[in-house]
C-alpha cells in the first residue's frame, strides 16, 4: 500500500515540476545569455515573473517528493521521475497551443511503457531508513567531486552541445544526491518530529545541494540545445539515484534473467527520451530546423544575448503562443 503511495507522489511530484519546467525555460530565454553560469543569472531569474511562477511549481514538486521518498525507496521514486519530460511536453503544447504529432504521442508511450516494464523487472525494494555516517561521508565526496569536475569541464568550452551536456550531468548527480539527502530528513521528521528535523545536518545539505543543482539546470538551459542537456539530466538523475539507493540504502533489483529485460527497457526509455528532446515545442526552434544549427563548441556565437532572446521567444503563426526552450 504504501509503496502506491509513493509512486502516487512521485507523478504528481514529476508533473508539478513540468509545470515549472515550462516556465522556467521560458525565463531562461529572457535573461542574457552572458551571465552564464554567473550568479547574476540568479538574480535576473529573480527579477523575471514567470520564472517566479515555475519555481512554485518546483516547491510543489518538492512537498510531493518528499513523501513519496518517505513512503517508498529510492529506487523506486527516482525512476518515476523519467515522466517529466512527457508531462513537460503536454503543458507546453497546451500553453502554447502545439499539438503533438504522433511520433511524439509514440515516444511518450515509449517511456510509459519501458518505465513500467523496468519497475516491474527490477522490483526494487528492501533497505534501511537511515545510512551510516561512513557511507555518507564516501557518497558526498563522490558525488560533489564528479560534479566539480563537470562543472570544469563546462566551463572550458564555449557554449554548444558539450557545455550543455555537462552542466544537465552535472545537475542530474545534484538532484540525484538531493533526494538521497531529503529521504533521510524525511524519516527523521516522521519519527522523530519537527526539532529533530531541524537540528538534522540532512536538512541543511538537501537544501543546499537543490540550490546548487537547480543553479547549474538554468546554465545548462542556457548553453546549448535541450537535446544535449535533458538526456543527460532526466537518464541521470534516474541512475544515480538507482546507484545511491543501492550503495546509501540497501535497496536490491532483481538480477539474473531480469537484467536484460532491464537494460532494454533502459535503451527504450533512452532513444525515447532524446527524440523527445528533440521537439520544437521545448527546442524554441521553428519545424524543420535541426538541433545542428547550435554553434559548435569550437565556435564563438556572433549573435548577442538579446537577439537570441528574439529568436526563441516569438509569436507562433497563431500569433498568440511562445517557444519555450
Amino acid at each position: 500500500m504504501l509503496i502506491a503511495v509513493s509512486l502516487v507522489c512521485a507523478v504528481l511530484a514529476a508533473a508539478s515540476n513540468a509545470l515549472g519546467n515550462v516556465m522556467q525555460r521560458r525565463a531562461a530565454l529572457i535573461v542574457p545569455r552572458s551571465d552564464g553560469f554567473r550568479i547574476g543569472l540568479m538574480w535576473d531569474l529573480l527579477r523575471t515573473p514567470v520564472w517566479v511562477l515555475g519555481i512554485g511549481g518546483v516547491l510543489l514538486a518538492a512537498l510531493f517528493q518528499g513523501a513519496a521518498l518517505a513512503t517508498g525507496p529510492l529506487a523506486v521514486v527516482q525512476p518515476v521521475f523519467l515522466l517529466e519530460l512527457p508531462f513537460t511536453l503536454l503543458v507546453a503544447g497546451i500553453a502554447f497551443r502545439h499539438p503533438m504529432p504522433r511520433a511524439t504521442w509514440l515516444s511518450v508511450g515509449s517511456i510509459v511503457v519501458s518505465l513500467c516494464l523496468g519497475l516491474f523487472a527490477a522490483a526494487p525494494g528492501g533497505g534501511t531508513l537511515q545510512a551510516p555516517a561512513s557511507l555518507w561521508t564516501a557518497v558526498m565526496a563522490c558525488c560533489l567531486g564528479a560534479m566539480a569536475v563537470l562543472c570544469t569541464l563546462a566551463v572550458r568550452r564555449r557554449v554548444g552541445p558539450s557545455r550543455a551536456a555537462c552542466m544537465g550531468l552535472a545537475a542530474a548527480i545534484g538532484y540525484a544526491l538531493t533526494a538521497a539527502l531529503m529521504k533521510s530528513s524525511t524519516d527523521t521528521l516522521s519519527r522523530e518530529g519537527i526539532a529533530a528535523f531541524f537540528t538534522s545536518w540532512q536538512t541543511y545539505a538537501f537544501a543546499a545541494t537543490g540550490v546548487c543543482s537547480l543553479f547549474l539546470l538554468e546554465n545548462a538551459l542556457q548553453s546549448g540545445p535541450l537535446i544535449a542537456s535533458q538526456p543527460a539530466l532526466t537518464l541521470g538523475d534516474a541512475l544515480v539515484s538507482l546507484t545511491l539507493g543501492i550503495t546509501l540504502y540497501g535497496e536490491t533489483l532483481r538480477g539474473g534473467w531480469w537484467l536484460p529485460l532491464q537494460l532494454l527497457c533502459l535503451a527504450l526509455a533512452a532513444t525515447a527520451v532524446t527524440r523527445l528532446s528533440r521537439n520544437h515545442t521545448l527546442s524554441g526552434k521553428p519545424a524543420g530546423t535541426s538541433d545542428t544549427a547550435t554553434p559548435a563548441d569550437d565556435e564563438t556565437p556572433t549573435t548577442s544575448a538579446s537577439d537570441h532572446a528574439a529568436a526563441h521567444v516569438r509569436p507562433t503563426p497563431r500569433g498568440t503562443a511562445t517557444h519555450v526552450q
